[in-house]
């Protein structure tokens, strides 16, 4: 302390002051002050630091978009460039079809109806006319799901929409979003929003063939752009989402029902958007577009193959560049591709020659009502490979657009039975008493017998055909006779789940369909595609066949990856190896003999398969198989000018009229196959079957209360020759008993498309059989 600071100490108080005590350092550990020492974490990340960081962030990819925004131009378009013809060949390389001539006309903003560009704004960009032609929120998820890889997802605006269409390419890559943001924004610059419109209308894909809004207006309505109504329009601008699923010719009922509800939804925003009046909106029905006419160089089948080829090749590059069904449509249709298909030209000729021979030369409509409903449609497949080496679509593809050969909207009835015996197969399925269900397990035959489970009746009874009683029988003759009340039963012991999930494990579409007893009857829609998929999967022991038509397909240097066919096993050798050789009895002593067991030109060639025909004759169906091809062939009963589901009864003139899965199309494949097959003989891995034992016509005398006790130990004889033991009649008399119990309820009308009013019987089927 100085001295004068002593000095004002004394004349405070007359004391010195004390000195100031020095802290102690603290120990080694102890917080200095007393407060907590900060963790490492603490330091490392405080506020200071994070929002530097954040806002380096920040200056950085604003430095980045600078920076892009400054190197990307607009290009040159190069949507008209990009159209070239697309050579479609069969399996041997020869030339089927050149398709290419590319069907685009644009049009002036100003020849289409203000209110029809409404429509596009509506359906797609409400905000379009004051936004900066990018969506901010949209294109920041779907460079995030393009990152992730997540495929294509929504949101992009009608700016964007046609710097894709008509500057870039559909690729889904972060690289290729980010020159869209950027060309967006410039082309909203330089563009006036009128110029933008007109150029994303009439670059733009619709399906049929058709770019731009002219062409489609012609596709689609046979009309004039400047002559489209508000109604027509808002179809035109809902169909960009998905042109092939809401083409009203060719979708299925599920398309029809989302291009209504997304045509609704344009005229809805329309009204929102005060472009259309509430009174009028309200009067609207909606435009049903009118028949397609087909493109040259597609005349015959041809149309029907190449546009399955388009259809699994728009499917392959969806999952590899992870673009939508639209995206991959615009990418293939006349496009430059080079595509070979697996179609064999002796065996598609031959195939057209066997409907041309057994059923078309047969068909008088002038004559007959009837015979103007006829429709077929079959495909044929090496399940070997997986390839699809024949396929027929209908009569002609200018005159039937819909492919009668993929189409999912008729049933396939009892074709469906070895899906069934293969579920109960695949899991080791017993009887509600317990005995396990083989080829020579006898159920109850009784015509109309409700089905039972745990001792409860379900309300389900199924009649067979003619309303047939069979009596005790075993599985092998219950499949070769197609008994329906057997089946529905063994449905319910294995559990319609686990038919369900075979049926989807064998290849069957089982989207939305209910696991209840109904299906055993074949109630749910199917194709012959399906069909033959399903049992080429058994003819191939058990290990998946997806079929495809794809061979190669190439793009200027660019190849896309076409999968195997032929995948892992699905359900083990022994169930499908047996489920093939009870379907051998279906042929030799059921209800394919007539025409396909004793057919002349068989020459000993072993031969599976099953009959089908659904309720009041609206499909029949034959799909069979040899060792080394299968075909899946069906008639279709469908109004020619309402397309409405009516009945095949009557047509070709039959004696009886009906027409069953055991007439007309087993002439069909018998006449195909054998003409195109050699002999082989089936490798079968099992001790069940009529390819192990003939069948013998079951004793209506025996009840049903247990397995027979002797099971074959033998596998598949070596011989080529079928067995040649068939039963010398069938039943001659109907037994005496009568059902306990009759249905609690029979519907009145066969399936449809419609929504399903009976859980218990989705179908309201009442007489699927043969």
């Amino acid at each position: 302390m100085g001295r004068a600071e002593e000095r004002r100490a004394r004349q405070r108080g007359g004391h010195r002051a004390a000195p100031r005590r020095r802290r102690s350092a603290p120990t080694a550990g102890a917080p200095a002050g007393g407060k907590p020492a900060k963790s490492f974490i603490r330091r490392l990340f405080t506020w200071k630091k994070i929002l530097g960081t954040f806002f380096g962030l920040c200056l950085l990819g604003i430095g980045g978009f600078i920076a892009l925004y400054m190197i990307v131009d607009i290009p040159q378009g190069n949507a008209l460039a990009k159209q070239q013809s697309n050579i479609y060949k069969y399996s041997d390389g020869t030339i089927m079809a050149r398709v290419g001539k590319t069907n685009r006309e644009s049009v002036d903003l100003a020849n289409v109806p203000k209110d029809v560009q409404h429509t596009f704004v509506a359906a797609e960009n409400k905000t379009f006319y004051t936004d900066s032609g990018i969506d901010l929120k949209g294109l920041a998820r779907g460079l995030y799901n393009t990152a992730m890889g997540r495929g294509a997802q929504g949101g992009s605006t009608i700016t964007q929409q046609y710097v894709k269409n008509y500057y870039l390419t559909q690729n889904q890559t972060v690289s290729r979003k980010l020159k869209e943001m950027v060309i967006s924004l410039k082309v909203d610059q330089k563009l006036s929003k009128d110029q933008i419109l007109a150029g994303y209308i009439n670059t733009s894909y619709y399906g049929r063939g058709a770019y731009g809004i002219q062409a489609a207006a012609q596709a689609y309505y046979h009309t004039d752009a400047e002559k489209l109504t508000v109604q027509q329009g808002a179809y035109l601008a809902a169909l960009l989402q998905a042109p092939s699923q809401y083409d009203w010719a060719v979708a299925t009922p599920t398309g029809k029902k989302l291009v209504q509800a997304r045509w609704n939804y344009v005229l809805d925003n329309m009204v929102k958007q005060h472009w259309l009046d509430p009174a009028k909106r309200q009067d609207m029905r909606f435009p049903y577009p009118k028949e397609p006419k087909a493109a040259p160089g597609q005349e015959g089948q041809k149309g029907y193959l190449i546009e399955l080829a388009n259809q699994q090749l728009e499917q392959r590059l969806m999952e590899e560049e992870n673009i939508s069904r639209s995206q991959a449509e615009a990418e293939v249709v006349d496009r430059g591709w080079t595509i070979t298909l697996n179609i064999d030209k002796k065996k598609q000729t031959k195939l057209e020659q066997a409907v041309k021979s057994q059923l078309t030369a047969k068909l008088d409509a002038k004559k007959r009502k009837a015979d103007s409903a006829v429709q077929a449609g079959a495909v044929s497949v090496d399940p070997k490979t997986g390839s699809i080496v024949a396929l027929y679509g209908g009569t002609n593809y200018f005159e039937h657009y819909i492919n009668n050969a993929t189409r999912r909207d008729y049933q396939p009835a009892s074709t469906f039975k070895p899906v069934i015996l293969a579920a109960a197969l695949e899991n080791s399925a017993t009887t509600q008493d317990g005995k396990p269900i083989t080829a020579n397990t006898v159920y109850d035959g009784t015509s109309g017998r409700q089905v039972v489970d745990h001792g409860s009746k379900v309300g389900f009874g199924p009649p067979n055909e003619d309303d047939h009683d069979y009596g005790p029988i075993t599985v092998q003759q219950a499949m070769n006779n197609s008994v329906n009340s057997v089946f529905a039963q063994m449905g319910m012991d294995v559990g319609m789940g686990k038919v369900m999930s075979t049926a989807k494990q064998l290849g069957m579409d089982t989207t939305g369909m209910q696991a209840v007893p109904a299906q055993t009857l074949g109630s749910m829609g199917a194709s012959p595609l399906e069909m033959a998929g399903i049992y080429a999967t058994l003819d191939n022991h058990g290990n998946k066949v997806t079929p495809s038509i794809l061979k190669s397909a190439e793009q200027s240097g660019r190849k896309a990856h076409i999968p195997s066919p032929i995948g892992g096993s699905v359900i083990t050798r022994t169930a499908a190896d047996s489920v093939t050789s009870v379907l051998t009895g279906v042929v030799d002593d059921g209800t394919a003999k007539t025409h396909v067991a004793d057919n002349p030109l068989r020459d000993g060639q072993q031969v599976a398969g099953k009959t089908g025909t659904s309720d009041e004759d609206k499909s029949a169906w034959f799909t069979g198989y040899t060792p080394d091809l299968v075909t899946s062939v069906g008639l279709f009963g469908e109004d020619a000018k309402t397309k409405a589901h009516v009945s095949l009864t009557g047509a070709t003139g039959l004696i009886p009229p009906r027409v069953n899965g055991g007439g007309l199309p087993a002439q069909i494949w018998a006449a195909y196959t054998f003409g195109v097959t050699d002999k082989a003989e089936f490798d079968l891995d099992t001790t069940q079957g009529a390819a192990v034992q003939p069948t013998d016509t079951p004793t209506y005398s025996q009840t049903p209360s247990q397995t027979p006790s002797h099971t074959p130990t033998s596998k598949a004889p070596t011989s080529s020759a079928p067995p040649s033991r068939t039963p010398s009649q069938t039943p001659s008399r109907t037994p005496t008993q009568t059902p306990t119990q009759t249905p609690s309820q029979t519907p009145t009308q066969s399936p449809t498309d419609e929504i399903t009013q009976n859980p218990l019987d989705p179908g309201g089927n009442r007489n699927v059989g043969q």
